[in-house]
């Protein structure tokens, strides 16, 4: 039912949305076997954290936070839209997200579903409607925002009902061991990776918060302007460490604006280097410059080539830090759980089609530099001899996750050179 019917208002009465959403942080969502170990996570969670959730909530409209019913948050989206406050294509993208969240939750098949798509699309739509009336603005370097309201919390709330635990998978936790003791030991880690979602950065981080929670916490993402400003992107992207950039893909969609983004380009590089002299920091960067997308012709997905300029800088900013780093490649596989749109598209405001699914992270050894290019007969050679080495070792693993979640073989997909595990089992 579409926000342009009326009819679809229904009164109802409200529960009380402060005792209501306590107890579903509280909660946790039951995974068969692996429910006992994400509810013991959960539980754990500062306390004082979850007040200052409840306390931020409190002290916004209540337009959202109070709602009991999807009736309520539709009604409350076409309210704030006759009022003036939302523009109607922000409105209509609203609806549109609730009920394709909806249907994704719905898939699982967890008997609390409704209750988990109402909490979490309550406070998705709140965040929305508060920045489109006070919009946020993203600094070159952004920290994640964790007080007074816990964006990192939110969304690791919100995405984590869309993975299918069961049915994921991460390829060679030894490696993100040997990461955090390298971070925790003031080195820095580079991980140069494929890009399929916009959920990528949480998605890494739930599949490492039960082994690796320095990584889960402190990555830092290379993220690219249409996350910054999409208002229906904007909160999830508050609630992670960012570097931000303007894409490549979009640099001259608008000319009189290309020189300026060049500069705030220019601006976050030198935010990068000084971050890398300090030691201790993990960046992800897509080497794409943007989401991996199906061949229009077999519809089958695989990672987009590498821009071998974007490697190489990354490569000179970490040998010129000051302090040991080291570059590892890292393969995702989740284009189902959020897959953008088949084509880049120069308009912000894409549809959002979610589903539940299965996920899976991999990561390989470091590939040296010296004795990849140690034939290559000049700069421009050796530049490209060492993206295509990383881009391979992605597309290698990437084909064994795909093996695993795709093709159902799930461990058994593990080779020689990927050995899969799902390490959330660990704690059961």
């Amino acid at each position: 039912m579409s926000i342009l019917s009326p009819s679809f208002c229904i009164t109802n009465p409200r529960l009380n949305s402060t005792s209501t959403r306590v107890r579903y942080v509280l909660r946790r969502f039951s995974m068969g076997k692996i429910s006992r170990s994400m509810t013991d996570m959960v539980t754990g969670t500062k306390l004082s954290t979850l007040r200052s959730v409840v306390a931020s909530e409190t002290h916004q409209s209540s337009t959202f936070l109070d709602a009991r019913s999807e009736q309520d948050l539709l009604c409350g989206i076409r309210r704030e839209m006759e009022a003036g406050t939302l523009p109607k294509f922000v409105a209509r993208l609203m609806e549109e997200l609730y009920l394709n969240y909806r249907n994704a939750v719905f898939q699982s098949g967890d008997p609390g579903a409704e209750h988990i798509v109402l909490s979490n699309m309550s406070l998705a739509l709140d965040r929305i409607l508060s920045d489109v009336k006070d919009p946020f603005e993203f600094s070159p370097y952004h920290e994640a925002i964790r007080e007074p309201f816990n964006y990192s919390l939110f969304v690791q709330n919100y995405i984590r009902p869309l993975i299918n635990f069961r049915e994921s998978y991460v390829g060679n936790i030894y490696l993100f061991y040997e990461m955090e003791e390298q971070l925790k030991q003031g080195e820095n880690v580079i991980l140069i990776s494929n890009h399929q979602t916009e959920a990528d950065p949480a998605i890494i981080a739930l599949l490492l918060e039960t082994t690796s929670p320095y990584i889960s916490e402190n990555a830092i993402n290379v993220a690219g302007d249409r996350v910054l400003t999409d208002p229906l992107c904007k909160p999830f992207s508050m609630g992670r460490n960012l570097l931000c950039v303007y894409s490549k893909k979009h640099m001259n969609d608008v000319s009189e604006l290309a020189e300026m983004k060049r500069m705030a380009n220019t601006r976050t590089l030198k935010e990068m280097a000084l971050l890398l002299r300090s030691g201790s920091k993990l960046i992800w960067i897509a080497a794409s410059g943007g989401r991996d997308r199906p061949d229009p012709i077999t519809n089958q997905w695989f990672p987009a080539p590498f821009d071998a300029s974007s490697v190489d800088n990354m490569r000179r900013l970490v040998e010129h830090a000051g302090v040991p780093g080291h570059i590892y490649p890292l393969a995702l596989l989740c284009y189902d759980i959020m897959p953008p749109p088949p084509q880049v598209e120069k308009e912000i405001g894409e549809r959002r089609v979610i589903s539940y699914h299965g996920a899976g992270l991999s990561v390989a050894p470091k590939i040296d530099y010296n004795e990849v290019t140690a034939s290559s007969e000049g700069p421009k050679e050796a530049k490209e001899a060492y993206s295509q080495a990383l881009y391979d070792s992605i597309c290698q693993q990437y084909n064994v996750l795909k093996t695993a979640v795709h093709g159902a073989q799930g461990l058994e997909a593990s080779t020689a050179s990927v050995s899969l595990s799902q390490p959330w089992q660990l704690l059961n």
